[in-house]
């Protein structure tokens, strides 16, 4: 049990930083990142929708205030972290993939685990043991 609780804070962490840090370089290097999405072939708009919806995504999932809602965090995340992955093998930037990559493996274990750690339960996570 204790160990599920370190797994679930120290991937929690992990992803929590990931999303902050994109988050930041999203807000900092603005016009940077639209060429960078342009190259994948996305459109520069979303970079502002990208920026809120990461640090709102990273509170649902730290403050917990509604399972429903973090639960929701974890699936926007996952699918965001998939097609992040998908859009740099797609664009042969092999570099920009490692990142999604442990993304999505904290992401498994910060979500798996969760329940192990937080005092209400997702009814999606592995059971308490």
């Amino acid at each position: 049990m204790l160990m599920r609780k370190y797994a679930y804070w120290i991937s929690t962490g992990l992803i929590s930083l990931l999303y902050l840090a994109s988050a930041t370089f999203y807000i900092t290097q603005g016009d940077t990142v639209r060429q960078l999405l342009g190259a994948l072939g996305y459109p520069a708009y979303l970079v502002p929708l990208l920026i809120t919806v990461k640090l709102l995504g990273v509170a649902a999932i730290l403050s917990r205030v509604n399972v429903p809602l973090s639960d929701l965090a974890y699936s926007g995340m996952f699918f965001h972290l998939l097609l992040a992955l998908s859009a740099h093998l797609a664009a042969a930037d092999y570099a920009g993939a490692p990142p999604a990559v442990v993304g999505l493996v904290a992401l498994a274990v910060s979500f798996l685990t969760q329940n192990a750690a937080r005092a209400r339960a997702s009814p999606y996570a592995l059971p308490r043991a």
